[in-house]
């Protein structure tokens, strides 16, 4: 491996075999080195092989800005949620780094900012919040900084923003109309949820990406109008919430669904429904 451009003593870029550039750190990896040296590979801590040259820019930008310790925190947390999430958006590296060295910044000169969207975060995405809290304690540990909860929120809306392949601001906005859906469903059945029920999940799971789908106006098409007929006549208090739900998106958010989406809904209420507790 050769240098090919030097960022900072811990972090430089070299070139692949396909010449592709990609960015390495290492604590003192380029401590005397110059362009053209070749890599003392004992050093390297991690290698950043990303498929975009323009995240390849950023990233090494980037880590040209913030401390080792703090990349490596991150890199920490990263891994983890692969491990749990799966396939992430390798712009993580990025958007997560950037959040935790500015959220720690903070923190230290008592800035802390206050999360409005924690309670749903905590509600809506239960897996990615607890890597949220796992986070707060990888950053406590190897860095001596406890961030608020408030943080376990916003490093959870990062982790569920890298798996719809969307942005920060679409995620929060798809997160209170989820929020919406389910106060509308709670109410119209005079329920309440059991959510640790597995319909209760596959519900939230599904209303992330009907909601995605809606908000961009990614139409899914009517299909069997049969099933349709059989869904809403065999669970007609879910159709009849479905349309409910419907109504209030084209009221709200001009936007239309289909009879295919109002059935998939139906079904999912109609689950949460049957498994859920009566309220008086």
């Amino acid at each position: 491996m050769k240098i090919a451009k030097i960022l900072n003593n811990n972090v430089v870029v070299i070139l692949d075999e396909q010449q592709r550039e990609q960015v390495v750190m290492g604590r003192g990896l380029a401590f005397q080195q110059r362009v053209g040296d070749v890599l003392d590979e004992t050093r390297i801590e991690k290698v950043f092989s990303l498929q975009s040259d323009e995240l390849v820019n950023r990233l090494g930008e980037l880590l040209s800005q913030i401390p080792l310790e703090v990349m490596a925190a991150c890199d920490r947390i990263i891994e983890l949620a692969r491990t749990r999430l799966g396939k992430l958006q390798e712009s993580l590296y990025i958007t997560l780094t950037d959040h935790c060295h500015y959220a720690i910044e903070r923190q230290k000169k008592g800035l802390a900012i206050k999360n409005a969207l924690l309670w749903e975060t905590r509600r809506l995405y239960p897996r990615e919040f607890e890597l949220g809290q796992e986070a707060r304690a990888i950053i406590a540990k190897r860095l001596g900084v406890e961030l608020a909860e408030d943080e376990a929120g916003f490093i959870a809306l990062h982790l569920v923003t890298a798996q719809l392949n969307n942005e920060m601001p679409e995620v929060m906005h798809i997160t209170r109309v989820m929020q919406e859906i389910l106060h509308l469903v709670k109410y119209q059945l005079r329920l309440e949820y059991d959510e640790n029920s597995l319909s209760y999940q596959r519900f939230v799971t599904h209303l992330k990406f009907f909601t995605q789908r809606m908000l961009t106006r990614t139409v899914v098409p009517d299909d069997d109008e049969t099933l349709h007929s059989a869904v809403k006549n065999n669970y007609a208090k879910a159709w009849a919430c479905a349309e409910k739900i419907a109504l209030h998106l084209h009221r709200s958010y001009q936007r239309d669904l289909t009879t295919e989406e109002i059935m998939f809904l139906s079904i999912h209420i109609e689950r949460v429904r049957k498994e859920g507790r009566k309220t008086p």
